[in-house]
């Protein structure tokens, strides 16, 4: 809470309605509009709401001192109105939005002069934002979408929340925050190829903010590290029991032993220690599921960042997570990545299971035979 007397400040918020679609669908990002056409026909629901939604409610205690300039309808209006806050409107209303819709938000939101500007999106999102916003004012994401290599999102909806409240009344300071995307066309081709587009001012507060993604270095160290892990995790693997094996090149190190061709970015589906099923999405992992009901899941946390379940793999939905059940999770991480995190990350959308999550923390399989307890937060 923040006293009664305490300024009243002014928010730029803005949401791009797309944002995310892609991921629960298998499609690692939504730029474009034959993207987003092919995640409507696979059945993608829209999830921006939702997170702006969770955002907005964090942040109800400091709605008396807020003013805030939004997107019209869809692009922030529609969420923030449902809510109570006082609002400016800009923009036209459309049946569609792209990204220079985005930009014309941002761009007026920029001329209007607000204290902080805050988005709903994913790289591409951010992308659009620094094309007008360059470095005019400080700017937060709210995580949303599938690719998120920026350092300027916050770990979650809750933690934005948070920090908008850190900046705008108690002074955190700000910092220069790297814009990163991909190609969408490559990574899903199985190539990462993360490009620095620039920099933007946003908050600086490292246990809210996620920072960007850093890979694997492919030492030789490193490399047994891997090997050691997957051998332990190969022995243990049951007959019978279906595996939903997450991307990353250590979970792609387990495939390699078996002599499987594994996706690097996708979520794929072992049986019988062979690969059933390639680069899945959400529907694909529960229909095998239902026909295998002991399965197991096997992911390794993002480098730098610390995310089990909310980045990348969106396609281990809570609802898969839940079917599954958190005690049938396998973690594993070499021990140079877990030596560069303090704890493991959750953001799925869906807050009662990220609380379960946090609440059980999970041991970490960092060689082989060899595991350490790691909290979630």
């Amino acid at each position: 809470m923040i006293p009664e007397s305490s300024p009243r400040k002014t928010l730029g918020f803005i949401i791009n309605p797309v944002a995310g679609m892609g991921g629960a669908v298998g499609l690692k990002g939504t730029d474009g509009r034959q993207t987003l056409e092919r995640a409507i026909a696979l059945g993608a629901k829209p999830i921006a709401a939702e997170r702006a939604k969770t955002f907005l409610n964090a942040l109800l205690s400091v709605r008396p001192h807020l003013k805030m300039l939004v997107g019209v309808a869809d692009m922030g209006e529609d969420e923030v109105k449902k809510l109570g806050y006082v609002c400016s409107v800009i923009g036209e209303t459309k049946t569609e939005t792209t990204s220079e819709d985005t930009q014309a938000v941002a761009t007026a939101v920029v001329e209007a002069g607000v204290d902080l500007l805050v988005y709903c999106g994913g790289d591409g999102t951010t992308r659009d934002i620094q094309k007008a916003v360059g470095m005019k004012l400080p700017v937060l994401g709210v995580p949303t979408g599938v690719k998120m290599h920026s350092a300027l999102f916050a770990t979650s909806p809750q933690a934005a929340a948070r920090v908008v409240i850190e900046y705008l009344w108690r002074g955190l300071p700000v910092q220069e925050a790297e814009v990163m995307d991909i190609d969408e066309q490559v990574f899903r081709e199985g190539h990462l190829s993360a490009k620095l587009y620039g920099y933007m001012l946003s908050p600086f507060e490292p246990h809210l903010i996620q920072g960007n993604k850093m890979e694997s270095p492919l030492t030789e160290n490193e490399v047994e590290n891997q090997a050691a892990i997957a051998l332990y995790v190969i022995e243990a693997m049951q007959q019978s029991i279906l595996y939903v094996v997450g991307p990353g090149t250590t979970t792609r190190t387990v495939a390699d032993l078996l002599d499987q061709k594994k996706t690097l970015l996708g979520v794929d589906l072992f049986l019988n220690k062979q690969i059933v099923a390639q680069d899945v999405n959400e529907k694909q992992i529960l229909k095998q599921i239902n026909a295998n009901p002991t399965a197991k899941i096997l992911i390794t946390p993002i480098g730098g960042q610390g995310f089990i379940f909310g980045r990348g793999n969106q396609q281990i939905s809570p609802q898969v997570i839940r079917q599954v059940g958190i005690n049938n999770i396998i973690v594993i991480a070499t021990k140079n990545k877990l030596a560069q995190l303090n704890h493991l990350r959750v953001d799925t959308g869906d807050t009662e299971l990220d609380n379960q999550l946090r609440r059980s923390g999970l041991r970490v399989i960092v060689d082989y035979k060899t595991t350490q307890h790691m909290s979630i937060e």
